[in-house]
């Protein structure tokens, strides 16, 4: 097909522009890549019926691991997603939505994103939430930008047990700024206080954890919030959202920022996304959070509204005034949420975050039981834990796989000197026989 079959420029105009930039000809524009890598064709096959693409697609669905029982976390989980997510966030005033700039046309996308802000405060114990973020970690990493606005320094001290996906995002955010970094290791799986706390400096603008954290274990924040707080810095906390259906929120702890990922409210794996994050704080910060706010009002005729309230983002206001550039955030995802929440309620949420820590410490017992294997945790943990065994992680993981179980995250390659450790994460979807099969597998795997 030729460019002038497509393209309103006339072959004429082509060669005008072609001449202006100093090229010969289209082709030669992409020059840069390597000619193994160009496309040889461009011939599509010929279309088929909708039955014929039907099939066709499920046999291409057919080739994934479908029947893998999954005992992976590390921010992604395997959680039940009741069937009214589907059914609501389906519907096409919902499905088919975006950014709300006409409130007098958009009253119910803005009411549904003003009672997820709502839902997200009850959740973490903050003042304010926006109306969410692409996922966790850019979550995590516009909290530390925020940090920054909001005390005036220049220096984050970052603990080593936060996500290793998380923290590469916040460094790579950061990259282009003149901001330090100090990144704490952490010890036999839990937050190295000393430490840590001996990082802490007048500089410091933020102290950065996570809660449960990347091994699993759990920790009450509040004397790191203390400490923080002597020094003039904020603490931010990025969290799991089913864990605060059974521990203290991170706003009763101090935190001045919470962050999380919203996969596990209502939104499947999907090979790893979309997904939103979220973000909240105290009232006092409000106009440092990025994103935007949906606020209520009432008309002039005294009915109650919704509008956009804040919109800090640069799109809507002067470039050197915004507090991010974040585009079309998550909405749709962050709907799902709010239905997952809504449907659950307090005590279902509750009883949500107390099934998956009731599996995980059978799981925990089961799989400690076995010779050479050792559970790292020495605090509390919600639904993951960390398992130190008598060969190599990934090994023994590429071996479960044969059958049938994906029996966690290897370490070794986020944190050097730990290859024998994994990560098991059980969720309220694992079942007794399930737990019990891992573990007379990973028993043959370690022995046989």
């Amino acid at each position: 097909m030729s460019t002038a079959s497509y393209c309103p420029n006339t072959p004429e105009e082509i060669r005008e522009m072609l001449a202006v930039i100093g090229v010969a000809s289209v082709e030669e524009l992409f020059g840069a890549i390597p000619a193994n890598l160009r496309a040889k064709s461009f011939d599509l096959p010929a279309g088929m019926s909708e039955f014929e693409l039907l099939r066709q697609m499920h046999s291409l669905a057919g080739k994934n691991a479908q029947h893998v029982t999954s005992f992976i976390g590390g921010g992604y989980y395997d959680h039940l997603i009741p069937a009214v997510v589907d059914h609501l966030a389906g519907r096409a005033e919902f499905y088919t939505a975006y950014t709300p700039y006409q409130p007098e046309c958009s009253q119910g996308t803005l009411q549904a994103l003003f009672e997820y802000q709502t839902a997200i405060c009850r959740l973490t114990g903050m003042e304010v939430a926006n109306a969410s973020l692409y996922d966790g970690a850019t979550a995590l990493a516009e909290a530390a930008m925020m940090a920054l606005r909001v005390t005036g320094r220049n220096r984050l001290v970052l603990d080593g047990a936060v996500s290793p996906f998380s923290r590469e995002v916040v460094k790579t955010y950061l990259a282009n700024l003149e901001v330090e970094i100090a990144e704490i290791p952490p010890r036999e799986g839990i937050t190295d206080r000393p430490r840590l706390l001996s990082a802490l400096d007048d500089r410091t603008a933020a102290v950065i954890v996570q809660n449960p954290n990347f091994f699993g274990s759990l920790d009450d924040l509040s004397d790191l919030a203390g400490e923080a707080h002597t020094h003039g810095a904020l603490l931010v906390a990025s969290v799991y959202p089913v864990s605060l259906g059974l521990v203290a929120s991170p706003g009763e702890m101090g935190a001045d920022i919470v962050t999380g990922d919203g996969q596990s409210l209502g939104n499947p794996l999907s090979f790893g996304g979309p997904s939103f994050g979220f973000i909240a704080t105290t009232r006092k910060y409000i106009r440092n959070l990025p994103g935007r706010i949906i606020g209520e009002t009432v008309d002039r005729e005294g009915r109650r509204g919704f509008v956009l309230t804040l919109q800090a983002r640069e799109q809507h206001i002067k470039r050197h005034k915004a507090t991010s550039n974040i585009c079309s955030n998550q909405s749709l995802c962050a709907l799902r949420g709010l239905i997952f929440l809504a449907s659950l309620g307090k005590e279902g949420v509750a009883e949500l975050a107390r099934l998956n820590y009731d599996k995980a410490e059978f799981a925990k017992a089961a799989l400690g039981a076995i010779k050479g294997v050792s559970v790292l945790n020495i605090a509390t943990s919600c639904n993951e834990f960390t398992l130190a065994l008598p060969k190599n992680a990934e090994a023994v993981v590429t071996r479960l796989l044969a059958a049938g179980i994906a029996a966690g995250v290897p370490l070794g390659t986020y944190y050097p000197g730990m290859e024998n450790c994994l990560v098991v994460t059980v969720t309220e979807k694992r079942t007794r026989e399930e737990i019990e099969k891992l573990a007379r597998e990973l028993e043959v795997a370690l022995w046989s």
